[in-house]
């Protein structure tokens, strides 16, 4: 009877596939969950920041934002396979982590530097608050 009610439920409600995030050695891969992905290669990476806003808890209120020659791609902190995106950014020669721990202690729309390009060093003062 369990079974029966198990296999109609998923015949009405079919699972959705999630949006997610993945890297190798070579590229950073964004998929939207609808068949849609986003490439950045690590080589093509300028900027790593952080992104915070003022609608936490309850909703998610820090986006990572890798920005290359094409634009930017925005990770919210809780997508699929951030934790290990996050490590491995974290890896990034001159990466901040105090950056990092700034910006999940914020509350308020706010932008906070952990990498860029050519061995640029970020600094506390490189948080700047967003209007």
């Amino acid at each position: 009877m369990l079974e029966k009610l198990r296999l109609r439920l998923r015949r009405l409600f079919p699972a959705r596939p999630m949006p997610s995030v993945s890297f190798d050695e070579a590229r950073v891969l964004k998929n939207d969950g609808a068949g849609s992905s986003v490439v950045l290669r690590w080589q093509d990476l300028s900027e790593v920041c952080i992104v915070t806003n003022d609608q936490g808890p309850f909703v998610d209120d820090v986006f990572w934002v890798l920005s290359g020659p094409d634009g930017h791609l925005f990770f919210p902190s809780e997508l699929a396979g951030m934790d290990e995106l996050v490590s491995r950014l974290l890896e990034l020669p001159g990466a901040d982590p105090q950056a990092v721990i700034r910006a999940m202690d914020s509350t308020e729309h706010a932008r906070f530097i952990v990498w860029r390009s050519g061995g640029q060093t970020a600094h506390a003062a490189d948080r700047h608050q967003l209007e």
